[in-house]
């Protein structure tokens, strides 16, 4: 039985041996991966960033105890991919955001994994689309994608997820700071967590303004912004637009409070992209991110086994007296 086969029937040893040699980039990885993507596309991706120290983790905590516990709603199955810095010294990554998530020990549905980001940017690590696509196949119904502390350029985890939630803690900055900053542009959900701290109706209103600066304003739209989605019973150009207006969202993740709220915003946001056809359009979309990628190394690989290290040598020290540039050091060994 291949690794393929041994996860698609529920083996977790196999899971995380595959998840090894994918963020390795093994090329037996590589391999299984081609064989279970057939069986992706099933499975809800929430992105979770912000700062550092805005109770991340935390939060993906209680967002899993609650998909698995629900109350009267669909009990669901729960992956958690973890992206920890790696030291810029020593390489190494501390892997410890599931220290906070030690409620979910023992379910046998939550599976969580970390990684290190090995020096890349942007929020997550190189392969952490290759791992989500595994936990995919794996047949998990919701997968949490937690990024490193991002700052206001490291958006990459938009590509990778249907849902984004940006989290936003009291007393972290003036209100112009969280109008400017850019990741808020790419929140479905905006997240104000440890909301008993001072400071938080600042903060909130902060957000909303932001938001109200984005969409055009109108009765049916400041419904909307109440809602965070597009109600039945409303009619016009906002629905027929198709807009989603994030909500802003209060928690406090040690409590827990405002996780119910917070969860019930997750599926409303997927059965919006449903509704009006974006999730198959995010995915297209990220597919298509994944193949650029994917051609990119393919054609650099291919480039560099071509080109004889002479030649690469003699344009290169020509690039280094500055007796040509870059662009036409690159079109001169393209043209060899």
């Amino acid at each position: 039985m291949t690794a393929a086969e041994s996860i698609l029937a529920g083996d977790r040893l196999a899971l995380s041996r595959l998840l090894t040699q994918v963020e390795n980039g093994t090329k037996e990885g590589e391999a299984e991966l081609d064989l279970l993507f057939k069986n992706t596309g099933h499975a809800h991706l929430v992105g979770i960033t912000g700062a550092p120290g805005t109770g991340k983790s935390s939060l993906v905590n209680q967002i899993a105890l609650a998909a698995r516990n629900p109350g009267e709603g669909v009990q669901r199955s729960v992956a958690i991919v973890a992206v920890d810095p790696s030291s810029p010294f020593s390489g190494g990554a501390v892997l410890g955001d599931r220290v906070r998530m030690r409620d979910l020990s023992g379910d046998p549905g939550v599976f969580i994994r970390s990684m290190a980001t090995r020096g890349a940017l942007g929020g997550l690590a190189r392969k952490t689309a290759g791992v989500v696509q595994v936990l995919d196949a794996a047949g998990f119904d919701l997968i949490l994608i937690e990024t490193v502390g991002a700052g206001q350029s490291e958006v990459d985890i938009a590509r990778l997820a249907h849902t984004t939630i940006v989290v936003e803690n009291p007393g972290m900055g003036d209100d112009i700071q969280a109008i400017k900053a850019g990741i808020l542009e790419i929140a479905d959900i905006l997240v104000i967590n440890k909301a008993d701290r001072p400071g938080v109706d600042n903060t909130e209103r902060a957000l909303r303004v932001n938001l109200e600066l984005g969409y055009p304003q109108g009765e049916r739209n400041h419904v909307f912004l109440e809602a965070g989605h597009v109600p039945e019973a409303l009619t016009g150009t906002a629905q027929i637009e198709g807009k989603w207006i994030p909500p802003v969202l209060k928690t406090i993740a040690i409590q827990p409070s405002g996780i119910e709220e917070l969860v019930k915003a997750i599926w409303q946001h997927r059965e919006y992209l449903v509704r009006f056809g974006l999730l198959a359009a995010r995915d297209q979309e990220r597919l298509a991110h994944d193949f650029e990628l994917a051609l990119q190394a393919r054609l650099k690989h291919d480039w560099r086994r071509r080109t004889k290290d002479a030649d690469l040598k003699h344009v290169m020290n020509e690039l280094y007296s500055r007796k040509i540039s870059p662009r036409q050091a690159v079109d001169r060994l393209i043209e060899r």
